[in-house]
């Protein structure tokens, strides 16, 4: 084990992204990363292309500290890769506020992280888990299972990807080329589980979910409008539930809920469904960033509002 991960490992703060493995992932995705340490800090920087030759960096959910000092020197080190990259801005989106450090921190314009998620506390028994669900969660899941749906893993990303290509078009998001699934899948290994619900022999929902030390993720997710009716994405969900708690992780987490319960957030619809199977609400830090470059930000910043 590196020192990193051995750092990692004792951080209560630990999370997939900051793990060696997300690297593997975004060194697959054609993304440069490093992995820095000092005494009391630790950081996973992965560096995003922007159109023209410029770059940005990203430290997601990071970085990890147990004392100010290392906070402050991985900072600088965070720094000095920055500039030297020459990239436009860093951003950051730790579970915790960074505090006391020399650099000056803005909030940052977005996030690939969400503002709030709903965690499922996995340590009580299944049945208690199911009973704690919305009436409506529980009587989906049983109707899914009454309609026979299959749920089935898969290592290949092919008809998850043409699902997924659906669901945007249908809600309107955009998503990653085929590649990119299959690289997290084949880069996650063991730590990544693809479900496709099956019914009479097509497949009609399907969701990527990742499994690491205590946590299991509902990473993203897709289903086939048609059959709506047959309630595959709650048994799905269930599933990948069942298969977190059996491999003793100690919470669900869904990834994502609209903050504050508003009705005009672009996951509205999604939380109504997650919420269906209980748990709590919690809400994290603003992700901050520092700009390195301020003329090509602003440049950025009009680019993407008349985009």
């Amino acid at each position: 084990m590196s020192d990193y991960e051995a750092f990692w490992q004792k951080n209560p703060f630990r999370n997939l992204w900051q793990h060696p493995l997300w690297a593997d992932f975004q060194n697959a995705a054609n993304r440069k990363t490093w992995l820095l340490e000092t005494k009391g800090a630790s950081a996973l920087v992965v560096k995003h292309k922007l159109p023209k030759g410029f770059n940005w960096l990203e430290v997601p959910r990071g970085p990890l500290w147990t004392t100010e000092k290392g906070l402050k020197e991985i900072m600088e080190k965070i720094e000095k890769i920055g500039q030297r990259e020459k990239s436009i801005f860093i951003r950051f989106s730790p579970y915790r506020k960074i505090r006391n450090v020399k650099c000056e921190m803005r909030n940052a314009e977005g996030d690939h992280h969400p503002e709030a998620s709903l965690i499922l506390d996995l340590k009580p028994d299944l049945e208690d888990i199911l009973m704690q669900m919305k009436p409506k969660g529980r009587y989906n899941v049983r109707l899914a299972q009454k309609h026979g749906i299959q749920i089935e893993q898969s290592h290949d990303a092919d008809e998850f990807h043409k699902l997924l290509k659906k669901t945007g078009n249908r809600d309107g998001f955009g998503i990653h080329p085929k590649a990119y699934y299959q690289n997290m899948l084949d880069a996650l290994g063991v730590e990544a589980q693809l479900l496709l619900a099956v019914h009479e022999e097509r497949v009609i929902a399907g969701g990527i979910f990742t499994y690491l030390d205590d946590w299991g993720i509902y990473y993203y997710g897709a289903s086939d409008h048609h059959y709506r009716n047959l309630m595959a994405p709650y048994l799905i969900q269930f599933e990948a539930i069942k298969e977190a708690k059996d491999r003793e992780c100690k919470f669900y987490d869904f990834l994502g809920i609209s903050p504050n319960d508003n009705k005009h957030h672009p996951w509205s619809g999604v939380t109504n469904f997650k919420k269906k199977f209980g748990g709590r609400a919690v809400h994290y830090p603003k992700a901050k960033e520092i700009v390195l470059r301020p003329f090509w930000n602003f440049v950025l910043r009009l680019y993407k509002k008349f985009r």
